[in-house]
């Protein structure tokens, strides 16, 4: 039965609770410390996901020969109690002494923090910055599509434009890189996945985007959407190829996989399936995927998003079950929408899973709430696993800025000597207390240059 035959049309009306409702109904259908700690060795999901980190933004520009250098004096990392100089020599942190001539940015003992990684948004579908958008009741994912029409069509902006905005908000808050889901589907076409990636082009010298074509309307059951896909992923438009529930929504889980890792193998992209199916529905769909990955040789490519199967399983089975998707190489995000939905992530990381964490939808038909704030998210995670220690409100930090990084195959910005200078500048006494207050971000850098101030983009 589809998961949203049997829903209330006026059920569900936040994405929390719809979200949970459906994947309810389909389930019974079938820290980086302030000393700087090492990061853990890379899992076989990240080191072969490398198409992010091609596309690092700007090469170093050079005048006679000469590298581009910048000091940012009296920065605290992490909240250290005495402050330091950064050296950045072409875009990376150097132990090195600056060369003569480097530019001098006073930071006035400011902390400083590595930005953060959005690794699940939704930027096509936003109303952000547009006039007070009046949801109508919606109580399943097929009602919930039909007013993402609906709102496509009202909003005047263009909607590259749209996603051009938030995802600069987005940098202008402390987000260095994004994985954007885009809906594809005969009622938009490939218009969603064209201006999200002229969003990426505009935005290019302070954001690293992966777009994923994201079949919202379903795979199987709305004729036209398999060709889109393929053409989105034929032309290298995209980086990912989506899919959703394949069984709670889609009702074809075969045919469902193999039209998303067909393609995917076709065209050398990876996978990125939303799963909100929970219960052994879930579980069916989850392992499905896993054998897909193993059997197309796609160890790193493969991500599964919301995973709702996966919160309240056996701590027997979570261990298997973490062993395999590791052992598969395949990642997992999530959007920390409930304290019953939020994923395991330290469990999890323990056997070598990496798990990323996102905004999803912001200001959209499903919610009127989002933000595009990874320090934000990163607070509601802290917030919905009931965080107390200072480790833990550490530990949530660290899943947006590392986790992301990991999972969308970036180098950590842990503020060392050769990593990429990219960090953000906060007033504060220390990391925990910045997770929890959520200071105004007062510059943001980006490979060594300044991309913006007080919540501003500069030089745009």
């Amino acid at each position: 039965m589809p998961a949203e035959s049997t829903a209330s049309p006026t059920a569900g009306l936040s994405r929390r609770s719809m979200l949970a409702g459906a994947a309810a109904v389909a389930g019974s259908a079938a820290a980086l410390t302030a000393s700087g700690a090492e990061a853990a060795p890379l899992s076989p999901g990240t080191a072969a996901a490398p198409s992010a980190a091609d596309r690092i933004t700007e090469q170093p520009d050079r005048t006679g020969g000469h590298a581009r250098a910048t000091v940012f004096k009296n920065v605290r990392p992490y909240g250290a109690k005495h402050p330091v100089d950064l050296t950045v020599i072409d875009g990376v942190v150097s132990g090195d002494p600056a060369p003569r001539g480097a530019k001098v940015v006073d930071c006035k003992g400011r902390i400083a923090l590595p930005t953060l990684v959005d690794a699940h948004i939704h930027p096509d579908k936003t109303a952000w910055g547009e006039p007070w958008v009046t949801r109508n009741p919606a109580g399943s994912i097929a009602e919930y599509t039909e007013e993402d029409v609906k709102l496509y069509h009202a909003l005047r902006t263009p909607l590259k434009k749209r996603a051009e905005r938030l995802m600069g908000h987005a940098v202008a808050q402390g987000t260095r890189a994004m994985r954007a889901h885009v809906d594809v589907a005969p009622a938009y076409d490939l218009v969603g996945v064209e201006g999200v990636g002229s969003a990426r082009r505009a935005l290019r010298h302070a954001l690293d985007v992966e777009i994923v074509a994201f079949p919202q309307h379903g795979v199987i059951r709305t004729p036209g959407t398999k060709e889109l896909l393929e053409e989105a992923a034929r032309t290298g438009a995209i980086d990912r190829v989506g899919g959703i529930d394949p069984i709670g929504f889609d009702e074809a889980l075969e045919e469902h996989l193999d039209v998303v890792f067909g393609i995917a193998d076709r065209h050398g992209v990876g996978v990125d399936i939303h799963l909100h199916e929970r219960a052994a529905t879930g579980m069916e769909s989850l392992r499905a995927i896993i054998a897909r990955t193993r059997a197309l040789s796609l160890q790193g490519k493969v991500t599964v998003s919301h995973v709702f199967c996966v919160p309240g399983l056996p701590e027997r089975e979570l261990d298997r079950l973490a062993a395999d998707l590791a052992d598969a190489g395949i990642s997992l995000t999530t959007v920390a929408p409930s304290s019953d939905l939020v994923l395991p992530i330290d469990r999890l990381r323990e056997h070598g899973v990496e798990v990323g964490l996102g905004s999803d939808g912001v200001r959209d038909s499903w919610s009127p709430f989002g933000n595009a704030d990874m320090l934000h998210r990163s607070h509601l995670l802290a917030w919905v696993r009931d965080a107390r220690l200072d480790e833990e409100l550490e530990a949530a930090f660290r899943a947006g800025a590392d986790g992301g990084a990991r999972l969308l195959g970036l180098p950590e910005a842990d503020l060392k000597p050769g990593s990429p200078a990219d960090f953000l500048l906060v007033r504060g006494e220390c990391l925990p207390q910045v997770v929890v207050d959520l200071p105004r971000r007062e510059m943001v850098v980006r490979g060594g240059r300044i991309v913006a101030r007080d919540g501003e983009l500069v030089g745009h």
